[in-house]
């Protein structure tokens, strides 16, 4: 007998139908002899009907409010499932965030998760029943609830499989694995049987959404096997964790890219100690995440400094970028928000030389103006106009010959 998260996203179970099959699919694991712990999204597109109706009342509403009203749609999804579980004669019992006790900081829609208690979710395993806890929310030292920020259901599964020493933690979801790209995007992308946490955390970070990248985070630092499967329970699915394949792995093993993308610019930046700081520093205190930094080199005194943020964040890194440059007598505060990032990821790019030549070489062979880059061991990452994302993704995947079977181990 071994132990499983099993966690479920919205589309999986956006309706009561949709409930009702992801419980037997849960059944049929626990009658396999296994321990199961449920950990479930807000059903279908619950969580951003929320948000509209919130948007609808204030442009800008209270980030505490906000959690207490983004966190309800989970208890509507758990309180069905253990109802649905109870209807195919097994023992289950819903719980929230705060009950089961999984701590936060205080960061409201952004909250960390610092420990999990687990004696109430080990009671139920002990006396045989299916504990069905609810995703993306918690509790801070004070008692308010918090949220995990979008695809926290991810970290709140990945959490719980480490503080209850699951086997593996199993993400069911509408498709049947990791793939070397999207495949509405490719017709021609594989599915891949196996990828490190390394890889993973790259391709979460650079756009996948297969996989919230803190929980990839949490998988990586806490050694949890992640399993992303198809939400009927079928099939083998793609293998996160640590352990390479024997075969030496491939230079790329995948593009991954993003349309969340803006770019923000600020011309004459006196080139002095601090003014990078002083920059950044207002725009992270916002909490908005920066991503590529690009800062040319110095002309008669002056940069130009440049930085993503993600678009939703646009605007406001807008208004905090040209306070900054008013600070520090910079010149003009210029932006893009129609921009796209396209990544090349892969384990064995350590070992190969060229991945960046034939990348180059394929983007200008299309026309396509790289804006900004940004490199790591494993990634090589382009900032691009959005509107040449598509055909970039699919000249990439056919260069680096990622239309060829990946399955096999």
């Amino acid at each position: 007998m071994a132990r499983y998260i099993m966690k479920f996203g919205g589309s999986s179970v956006a309706t009561v139908e949709h409930v009702r099959a992801a419980a037997s699919v849960v059944a049929r694991k626990h009658r396999d002899g296994h321990e199961v712990v449920v950990v479930l999204s807000a059903m279908g597109d619950t969580t951003d009907e929320l948000l509209a109706r919130a948007l609808a009342v204030s442009a800008r509403p209270p980030a505490r409010e906000l959690d207490m009203l983004l966190s309800s749609g989970e208890q509507v999804s758990v309180s069905l499932m253990a109802m649905a579980l109870r209807e195919l004669g097994l023992s289950a019992r819903s719980w929230l965030g705060h009950q089961v006790r999984i701590l936060t900081d205080n960061v409201h829609a952004k909250a960390r998760i610092a420990e999990v208690e687990t004696g109430r979710l080990e009671a139920d395993l002990s006396a045989g029943v299916i504990p069905v806890v609810a995703g993306f929310q918690g509790i801070d030292d004070a008692g308010e609830v918090t949220t995990l920020g979008r695809g926290g259901s991810d970290t709140t599964g990945v959490a719980l499989a480490a503080a209850l020493g699951a086997e593996e933690c199993l993400i069911l979801t509408d498709v049947d694995g990791v793939y070397t790209t999207d495949p509405r995007m490719v017709p021609q992308a594989q599915r891949l049987s196996r990828v490190t946490f390394e890889e993973m955390l790259e391709l979460a970070s650079l756009g996948s959404r297969v996989l919230q990248i803190r929980a990839v985070q949490f998988a990586g630092k806490y050694n949890v096997p992640v399993r992303v499967l198809h939400n009927s329970g079928e099939g083998e699915g793609t293998l996160i964790s640590y352990e390479e394949p024997d075969v030496e792995a491939p230079v790329v093993s995948g593009i991954a890219f993003s349309r969340d993308e803006a770019q923000v610019t600020i011309t004459g930046v006196p080139d002095r100690p601090g003014n990078g700081y002083a920059i950044l520093n207002r725009v992270s205190e916002a909490h908005i995440v920066v991503d590529m930094i690009v800062m040319n080199a110095p002309r008669s005194g002056i940069v130009d400094f440049s930085f993503s943020v993600p678009r939703d964040e646009y605007e406001q890194a807008m208004e905090l970028t040209r306070a900054a440059a008013a600070e520090i007598d910079a010149g003009e505060v210029l932006g893009s928000p129609n921009v796209a990032k396209i990544s090349v990821v892969g384990v064995g790019m350590r070992s190969h030389a060229g991945v960046a030549t034939t990348m180059f070489e394929v983007l200008a062979r299309e026309g396509i103006n790289v804006r900004m880059v940004s490199t790591s061991e494993i990634k090589i990452s382009v900032l691009i106009e959005e509107k040449y994302l598509e055909l970039g993704v699919r000249s990439l995947h056919e260069a680096f010959g990622l239309e060829q079977a990946r399955e096999a181990t």
